[in-house]
């Protein structure tokens, strides 16, 4: 958990407020992003027991991107461009005219597109409700819409409403439903961000024409027309004006009061918080917050990209957010025809068949006491349950367990017919569970902890003897260098983020707190990005010290440092600092810690 409010307005903030222009190519270190993503409220008691019950117990939800973009499927003139499919139009990809863009729907037609079988997918998924783009960046509604002809129902040979369908599907499955609704951007709306500035008889077309007579109009049309929505998810607040974000969500209040509405709406006019695009935070947060990410690495469809999750990823995302204090939804992209990709279907099926298995593990689940992840997995509660999903089993026998600090009532294997009882002791302040050689269930083992009281746990990072242990600069205490949260793509949208240390200052020092349960040596490896070679520097509070030098590139890399001594077991200050190399651009993400074995 954060220790005060500051530290997390402090992460939160570096977290949300970066903005990336696309008057510039995409760099490959850039540190904004293409959007400003929004800044979050303040979540009360009354919404998290209210209206935000459903979205802070569920914890697992669909996001669809579906539009023309779907269609067209990342090829445009019979040129594929690489990225996330969604943006094809934007001139930074492949430039097409509004008018060029909007002709495309008279061959829009998903004949095969099926209701039913896709919010099926979703239960079947684990997942308890469905968020889908009912308008996009590039202005195109999915449904039926009177304020606007450039629509599904209007404007293809489709003919069809499936957001009524949908919606309809989902409340007879028992789902939630909602709509993505892009606010500010419309690439064909004259007046929307990054649209035409004239209108079609060349007078100047402003950003209020577009929101009062298609924006908000259309805001309306889906909070009006599809019975109870449970979201209204809106995306790149970027520069709209205060006022109209107010008067938007108002009128969702008016229309929809049940419904939550995300971070991004902007202007701290949200009910949580949404994270950057495939983010999810190494440090629990204590306020209702989600991560966004998406099946494979476009949001829509696109012919080329069958980099599909597998469903150990997916679990291991879901359970890593969960065990943050937060809800995870994962994305798919339906094909021009209105079908998921065969491959990403049939993962999300065979997370949902574990997730039926262990449903404690994520429904309702509370935080870890850690705070973060451990090597071998991650730990979510219930009650004085602690629940280890186990992604990496131990091969010698033995599941170390760092700092817990409560008492154990009992421990099982859990999942299959019977549960298995595991025999463990103490050393230090660790736990030692004997675990069987071979893994008890895959993906992922769970392993169930029943405690006397409630769960609480030393949140210190434990230097394991079976297993390495990485830990981020985020847990780290930076003097005289510059700790700082940067993004950036390296295809276009798939944005990566990290927490690093630059700007070294002289005496710079970047000191973590370990605990170690066995001494001895250790291999040590640390991951960094720079220019030509660099020289850093580790030490210990016992006077070890370890310094070599390496090459540096363009991105994250961990690199073999030498063999780092623990001479006692217990508390330990790991050091690290740049003897020498570029101050300003060497970049330190984490340190890894290696038992040699």
């Amino acid at each position: 958990m954060l220790r005060n409010r500051t530290q997390f307005l402090s992460i939160l903030a570096s977290m949300l407020f970066v903005i990336y222009s696309f008057s510039q190519e995409p760099k490959k270190n850039q540190e904004g992003m293409d959007e400003m993503w929004g800044e979050a409220s303040t979540v009360d008691a009354d919404i998290r027991e209210g209206k935000g019950k459903f979205f802070d117990e569920s914890n697992f939800g669909m996001f669809i991107h579906w539009g023309l973009y779907s269609d067209l499927a990342g090829e445009w003139n019979g040129k594929t461009y690489y990225g996330i499919g969604e943006w094809l139009m934007n001139p930074k990809v492949a430039n097409i005219r509004p008018i060029d863009y909007m002709g495309v729907a008279k061959d829009f037609n998903p004949t095969k597109f099926d209701a039913k079988a896709i919010a099926q997918l979703a239960k079947d998924a684990g997942m308890k409700y469905i968020v889908i783009t009912s308008k996009h960046h590039e202005g195109f509604a999915m449904f039926d819409s009177k304020v606007s002809d450039f629509d599904i129902v209007d404007a293809t040979p489709f003919g069809r409403d499936p957001m009524k369908e949908l919606s309809a599907a989902c409340h007879e499955l028992g789902l939630g439903f909602g709509f993505y609704y892009s606010h500010y951007q419309d690439w064909t709306a004259p007046g929307g961000a990054n649209g035409p500035t004239t209108n079609a008889d060349g007078s100047e077309a402003s950003f209020k024409d577009y929101f009062y007579n298609k924006c908000k109009p259309q805001v309306e049309e889906i909070c009006s027309n599809y019975g109870d929505i449970d979201f209204v998810w809106f995306d790149t607040p970027g520069g709209m004006p205060k006022e109209l974000v107010i008067e938007l969500a108002n009128t969702v209040r008016k229309l929809q009061p049940n419904a939550m509405m995300s971070s991004r709406i902007g202007h701290g006019m949200g009910d949580y918080v949404t994270h950057g695009d495939m983010e999810v935070p190494p440090e629990n947060l204590d306020v209702l917050w989600e991560s966004v990410d998406t099946n494979n690495d476009s949001w829509s469809f696109a012919w080329y990209d069958n980099n599909f999750k597998s469903p150990k990823q997916i679990l291991h995302r879901l359970i890593s957010t969960v065990a943050r204090g937060g809800t995870y939804m994962f994305n798919v992209g339906p094909n021009g025809a209105g079908v998921v990709p065969e491959i990403g279907a049939g993962f999300l099926e065979q997370a949902g068949e574990w997730i039926k298995k262990y449903p404690q593990v994520v429904y309702g689940a509370g935080s870890s006491p850690w705070g973060h992840a451990l090597p071998w997995g991650d730990v979510t509660t219930q009650g004085n349950s602690l629940f280890l999903s186990v992604f990496d089993w131990p091969q010698d026998g033995k599941l170390y367990m760092p700092g817990l600090q409560s008492d154990i009532a009992s421990v099982h294997i859990i999942g299959g017919n019977k549960a298995v009882a595991l025999k463990y002791t103490t050393k230090n302040d660790w736990t030692i569970f004997e675990v069987p050689y071979k893994k008890p269930d895959a993906p992922v083992a769970v392993i169930e902890v029943v405690l006397k009281k409630e769960p609480k746990a030393d949140q210190t990072h434990g230097v394991y003897p079976n297993i390495e242990t990485t830990i981020l600069t985020d847990f780290a205490k930076v003097t005289s260098a510059e700790k700082k949260s940067i993004r950036w793509m390296e295809k276009f949208g798939e944005w990566k983020k990290t927490t690093q240390v630059s700007k070294w200052e002289k005496n710079g020092i970047v000191e973590w707190e370990v605990d170690v349960l066995e001494p001895g040596f250790y291999y040590l490896e640390l991951n960094y990005k720079g220019e030509d070679r660099l020289v850093w520097k580790t030490t210990t509070d016992e006077g070890i010290m370890v310094q070599n030098e390496q090459a540096a590139t363009e991105k994250y890399v961990a690199y073999p440092m030498g063999i780092l001594e623990f001479k006692t077991a217990g508390k330990h200050t790991v050091t690290v600092s740049l003897v020498r190399g570029d101050a300003e651009t060497s970049s330190l993400k984490s340190i890894s810690i290696k038992p040699i074995q």
